[in-house]
């Protein structure tokens, strides 16, 4: 097969879904005229999964009509994964309740972050897959980590850059005392602070079982997402799922959202290319109103190559094992994909490469590696220094 078939026989899948996509976004009936083939459809359900909207595609794909809809082992393959998502955020709520319960009886607020927290602005909840469960507890993650381990003897893993870790009910959870790595670079250092800052003012919460939980400011998420993509974007691992985290984020608060600090923000830390690619793929292939966010500039071609590598390959592979093949892996990687990095970066690559380095080396050589174990303990107790 030539690379045009290649390429053509890749192009149905990918724009049938986000075809569906769009129409599970906004409610909309499915119009086709007729259905895709079998092969097709088994690529857009795989591709589905590989771009973390399988559950949210499916709330389409189950009321099609007969002539519509996928073969029946097809349907009943998306509807096992979809039941599978649906199960795992119910148990990561359930493990939200009872870790925002205990937290409370002893006087400690709990905010949670990310995937659990975007969840709740889908449609469905339950059909946005969340991976660890990511909280902040204003400022008291140390006495929290504390109490875990005296009254339900839970270990406290201290080996992260910028959060501790935990099992709870066999759920993984972030205990976040930084919301970025401050460590791999100046400007996240200095965005953390305006992080820390609006943070201590939550507007909204909700109820997770009989105990309020409190979810980021408008304009700490609006910076804390696109940080937080951006950072995915220049490792390779960006996907669909983010562009509607995005989507549905801004569609329920760009109201309150301070969009000129949100500007200045992407300017000063060298996001902006990267801000104005991810509003135009949400604007183009998601249907975000742009009346709802502020002009951009628009880059066609580098905005179909952001496309490209979303929708391509999944470029996130695990790292091989081994020292040497894990180190020459990543500086394959870096060298490929250096062009994302100037997305989302006004850090000169050299530098930047240095910085990556110095930091690999610091996490393998012996020397290093328990000043730094040191370091991060220090930093989960709430220790300068």
């Amino acid at each position: 097969m030539n690379p045009t078939s290649v390429q053509a026989s890749e192009r149905e899948p990918r724009e049938r879904l986000l075809y569906l996509l769009r129409c599970a976004l906004w409610g909309r009936p499915v119009d086709w005229m007729e259905a895709p083939d079998a092969a097709t459809w088994t690529r857009i359900r795989q591709l589905a999964g590989t771009q973390g909207v399988t559950a949210l595609v499916w709330e389409v794909v189950e009321r099609l009509p007969g002539r519509l809809a996928p073969p029946r082992e097809e349907r009943l393959r998306w509807a096992f994964e979809t039941r599978r998502i649906e199960q795992r955020w119910q148990r990561q709520q359930r493990c939200v309740a009872r870790l925002a319960a205990f937290y409370a009886r002893h006087g400690i607020r709990m905010m949670l972050l990310k995937g659990c927290g975007l969840s709740l602005d889908y449609r469905v909840p339950s059909h946005r897959p969340c991976g660890d469960v990511d909280i902040w507890l204003f400022g008291r993650q140390p006495e929290a980590d504390a109490l875990l381990t005296r009254e339900w003897g839970i270990a406290v893993d201290t080996s992260k850059e910028h959060h501790t870790t935990f099992r709870l009910d066999d759920i993984p959870v972030e205990n976040h005392y930084d919301f970025l790595n401050t460590r791999s670079s100046a400007a996240n250092r200095r965005l953390e602070r305006r992080l820390k800052s609006l943070a201590e003012r939550p507007e909204e919460s909700f109820t997770a079982g009989f105990t309020p939980v409190f979810l980021p400011p408008p304009t700490f998420g609006a910076l804390f997402l696109l940080r937080h993509a951006a950072g995915h974007f220049a490792a390779c691992g960006i996907g669909l799922r983010h562009l509607v985290d995005w989507t549905l984020f801004v569609v329920r608060r760009h109201d309150r959202i301070d969009w000129t600090e949100v500007e200045r923000t992407a300017r000063e830390t060298g996001m902006e290319p990267f801000f104005a690619g991810l509003q135009a793929l949400c604007v183009d292939h998601l249907g975000l109103d742009p009346a709802l966010i502020p002009p951009f500039r628009r880059d066609p071609e580098l905005e179909e190559r952001m496309l490209g590598a979303l929708l391509g390959a999944r470029m996130a592979v695990g790292i091989p094992q081994g020292r040497l093949a894990g180190i020459s892996f990543r500086l394959r990687r870096w060298w490929r994909f250096r062009w994302m990095r100037r997305m989302v970066s006004d850090e000169p690559l050299a530098l930047g490469f240095l910085r990556m380095t110095w930091l690999h080396v610091k996490r393998h050589l012996p020397l290093f590696v328990s000043c730094e174990a040191a370091g991060r303990r220090r930093r989960a107790r709430g220790i300068s220094g």
